[in-house]
């Protein structure tokens, strides 16, 4: 199963880094352009919470439902597609503390295409060139905000 891991530094202390990213409305903010994230249900980050959005690639749309598990309010949380373009997507978001003033956000991300044509859209859609890019963006606009 392909593999994405991308991790940085943020001059901000753990609690700032750990809320920020249990903010439900941060990730409009995590999204770049010219992707649109249109949110259609968002609980507050807790164990079992839903996660339902869609995803505009210009006039496409990519309908999205995660489950949120190992939701710690410090460490960080999964978000594991229930319902979406890939057969399988698991993203583990993880905070640790350097410093007072030092935290490392690290993602995990573990992905399946669907096989043959029916996975022809996500492969399209999901490269790993286009996931290093997004998580690029989110660098920037996290340390943007935190520092």
């Amino acid at each position: 199963m392909p593999t994405f891991d991308s991790s940085f530094t943020v001059k901000a202390p753990l609690e700032r880094v750990a809320a920020f990213h249990h903010d439900t409305s941060v990730l409009k903010r995590l999204t770049p352009p010219p992707l649109i994230l249109q949110l259609h249900r968002f609980e507050p980050l807790a164990e079992g919470s839903i996660a339902d959005f869609t995803l505009w690639f210009g006039p496409l749309p990519i309908h999205w439902v995660a489950v949120h598990t190992n939701v710690d309010s410090r460490r960080g949380f999964t978000d594991t597609q229930h319902r979406g373009p890939l057969k399988f997507w698991q993203h583990t978001h993880t905070f640790t503390q350097l410093g007072p003033h030092l935290s490392r956000v690290a993602d995990h991300i573990a992905y399946e295409h669907h096989p043959g044509v029916q996975g022809l859209l996500s492969r399209l859609l999901f490269p790993k060139p286009a996931l290093f890019m997004l998580f690029t963006y989110r660098k920037a606009a996290t340390k943007a905000m935190l520092e």
